[in-house]
């Protein structure tokens, strides 16, 4: 999975620029282009609002990210036409999006979790999808916050019962591997 790499979070002219996302753009592509010529399905995130959607995260953030602004893209660093998108409203990307039938229908039962940020939306994904039974695999190279201490507190977090944290060059050296 790939959670919110948008130009909204990774272009410096964003209010909401994440300074270390530019550096784990690369290290998404390559797992993700490593997963799509193993044939393994790619869900990309794109977090957007509508005012009804929103419920308290427009008095949270006071800011929307709506579908029409041109910050709400994917970076065009990680588009790719194999990848699925999924809208979300919410930090928790299973929350009324269909994931998770999307991920069963296909016999999916681990995940690999990228992307922005590391202590809301990448954090909330992983553990609804431990507590829907799914694997998780938190990618600790491959997801950023907007400091250190977000970040370090939701991989502790996290590797305390919901994921396994591991780098993406780990990742990507086992599926190799499996060729």
């Amino acid at each position: 999975m790939v959670i919110d790499m948008q130009k909204y979070f990774l272009d410096p002219v964003s209010h909401a620029y994440v300074e270390s996302g530019p550096a784990i753009t690369q290290k998404i592509k390559a797992l993700q282009d490593c997963c799509l010529g193993r044939n393994i399905p790619v869900v990309q995130t794109r977090h957007i609002n509508t005012k009804e959607g929103a419920k308290r995260m427009d008095r949270w953030w006071g800011d929307l990210i709506t579908a029409d602004n041109p910050l709400s893209q994917i970076s065009n660093d990680l588009k790719c036409d194999k990848a699925t998108i999924i809208t979300k409203e919410q930090y928790d990307a299973f929350l009324d999006t269909g994931l998770e039938q999307l991920l069963k229908k296909q016999g999916i039962s681990q995940l690999i979790i990228t992307g922005v940020l590391t202590h809301l939306c990448c954090e909330s994904t992983a553990r609804s999808a431990f507590m829907r039974g799914f694997e998780v695999f938190f990618a600790v190279d491959g997801t950023a916050s907007y400091n250190e201490q977000f970040h370090l507190a939701a991989l502790l977090n996290l590797s305390h019962g919901f994921a396994v944290p591991v780098l993406t060059s780990e990742i990507i050296e086992q599926l190799e591997s499996r060729t």
